[in-house]
Order: structure tokens, then C-alpha cells, then sequence
């Protein structure tokens, strides 16, 4: 089967065995379950996956976004994580050494085929479709990150960053009930922001700010946008370190949170919470999801997910 993988000459589409099983080292941490195969409708590209080609060349496949359907045609997301029992029983797999990435330490989405532990298979809602369902592991990053900080309606909330989880973030507080502006870059960014019905013109102080850039610009933006005693989330991931603007946060007393990924509660997975998110805003695929490419021309997908300024936000693989 077909498969997308850093190789030595860059993003390159390879023919790799279809997989019958996960790899043994996951059935292994999942106490012997080999999962389940499943035919892959689309894949998205994550800024990690732009980030991690710089990490060099890889035995393994991309893509951790990942929407598909079982073999009787369910439609489905994948969780894409594997875990212990005992991490899967507490609800927060970040928390867990245990817990490695399908995409990253296991092959990922970018192909025909994966094999997944049977514990992560997410069934749609009605109506939405495997080719969008891709967005769901990042909207259940918002999600995550909201549940944390005990987010309520009437909040007013400010997301800096534009991009796919900024965005997918902003329309889930948006869906709690709160007012809600974005700080983006890209004009692109913003007019998504605003088909999504979010605000563009951040201004004032907020009570909830979401750092969804990873930057120290964008770091010493949400501190300026956070009200004295508010909070600050922090969903971005900085590759390169962080630059703390320490006085500012020290004099506001600001509350910080920093969170990864998802897990599950008792009101259920986040990524469940996630797929009802996005069955109930169809404005949310077509408005993020700027790019379909076939699976045979990844490398130019992931030429224009580098590319923001030319107006990409998700980019998507379909094989």
C-alpha cells in the first residue's frame, strides 16, 4: 500500500506492507490487543508534522489527524494514541510516561491503510463525514484545554494564534457560550475567524486568553490581552523554547495552564465531545480546510502547509 514518510530526500510517498495488526510494541503497552485496521479517508497536516521533518528522516508514517471507516463503512476519527490501561483508566494520557502517538512513535494516517488500538475508534455523529472528521483530533485539543480551565458561559475570551487549533479553540468557547475574538496573522486566518462568527479586533482585557501560536510574540500578546487575576492557557507547542514576559504576568497574577493533547472525563473522551463540536458547526470544515491533495501528491500538501501567508489553514491528504 501507499505511505507518506521523511525520508532522505524529503516528504515522499512509498509502498510499504498494508498492516494487519499494530506493531508490537503498542499491542504490547495495550496488554496484547493487536487493534483494528481501518481505511483512511483523510488525513490532516499538523504544524508538528512540518516541525518533526526537521528531525530528519523516519521509519515511520505521518499523520496523527486522522478520519476513516471501519470495514462495514462506519465513519469514524481516530483517537490516535496508545496507552496503558492504567493511564486509559485515569483520563489523562499526557500524564502518563505510557502514552506514545500514532503518527510519531507508530505509523500514522498518511496512507491506504492503519492499524489502531481498538480503544481508539470514535464514531461519528450522523452526517459528518470521514473526509472532514480529521479536524476532530484537533478541535479535542481545544476542548481539552478549555475543560481545564473550567471555562462558563459569559466569559469573555481572547485566542492568539490563527491557525487550525486557534480557530478550532475559539469556536468551542464560542460554543460554550462566550465572547469570543481571534488574533491572527494571515488575513486568510481572519476571514475564517469570521465566517466562523468570531471577532477580529481583539481590544481590552480578557478574562480567558488561549496562546494557540506557539511564538514569544504571540506569547507577549496574550499577556497583554489578559485582565489583572486572569487566565492564561497555554495551547501552543514551543519547539524553540519559551520567552516568558515575567514581570507582566508576575504584576497581573495571572493564573497560567498549560495543556496537551486530550483525555476523558466524566462527562466522556474530549474527542467525542470534539466530533459533536463538529457535527454541529458544518461552517467548520469549509472554513478551515483550505487544501485537499490526493495521497500521491503529499509532498506538494506539505509544500502549502508551510506556506500560511498563501492562505493555507488545514491542509488535508486523501488517499
Amino acid at each position: 500500500m501507499r505511505a507518506v514518510r521523511n525520508t532522505e530526500t524529503g516528504v515522499t510517498v512509498v509502498d510499504v506492507p498494508a498492516p494487519t495488526a499494530l506493531d508490537d510494541a503498542a499491542a504490547a503497552r495495550l496488554s496484547g490487543d493487536a487493534g483494528v485496521v481501518v481505511r483512511v479517508s483523510s488525513a490532516g497536516i499538523c504544524g508538528s508534522d512540518l516541525h518533526m521533518l526537521g528531525f530528519g528522516p523516519s521509519p515511520v508514517t505521518l499523520g496523527h489527524e486522522i478520519g476513516a471507516v471501519l470495514d462495514d463503512g462506519t465513519a469514524v476519527a481516530i483517537e490516535p494514541l496508545v496507552t496503558s490501561p492504567v493511564a486509559d483508566r485515569s483520563g489523562s494520557y499526557a500524564a502518563s510516561p505510557d502514552t506514545t502517538v500514532i503518527g510519531v512513535a507508530h505509523d500514522g494516517g498518511m496512507a491506504d491503510l492503519v492499524a489502531v488500538p481498538n480503544r481508539s475508534i470514535v464514531r461519528l455523529p450522523s452526517g459528518l463525514r470521514p473526509e472532514d472528521a480529521c479536524l476532530v483530533e484537533v478541535i479535542a485539543v481545544g476542548v481539552r484545554g478549555l475543560s481545564r480551565v473550567g471555562l462558563q458561559a459569559g466569559r469573555r475570551v481572547a485566542v492568539v494564534g490563527g491557525g487550525a487549533l486557534g480557530l478550532c479553540t475559539a469556536a468551542a468557547a464560542r460554543a460554550r457560550g462566550c465572547d469570543v475574538d481571534v488574533v491572527g496573522r494571515h488575513a486568510p486566518q481572519l476571514a475564517a475567524a469570521e465566517r466562523l462568527g468570531l471577532g477580529t479586533a481583539a481590544a481590552g482585557e480578557y478574562d480567558l486568553v488561549v496562546e494557540a501560536a506557539g511564538t514569544a510574540s504571540g506569547l507577549e500578546r496574550a499577556v497583554e490581552l489578559c485582565r489583572r487575576e486572569g487566565t492564561l492557557l497555554l495551547l501552543g507547542v514551543y519547539w524553540d523554547g519559551m520567552v516568558m514576559p515575567g514581570f507582566a504576568v508576575l504584576e497581573r497574577q495571572l493564573t497560567m495552564v498549560a495543556s496537551v493533547i486530550y483525555g476523558r472525563n466524566a462527562a466522556g473522551r474530549d474527542f467525542d465531545a470534539a466530533a459533536a463540536l463538529l457535527a454541529a458547526t458544518p461552517e467548520l470544515a469549509p472554513a478551515l480546510i483550505t487544501h485537499r491533495f490526493p495521497l500521491d501528491e503529499a509532498p506538494s500538501a506539505f509544500e502549502a502547509a508551510a506556506d500560511r501567508a498563501a492562505g493555507a489553514i488545514k491542509v488535508v491528504i486523501e488517499p
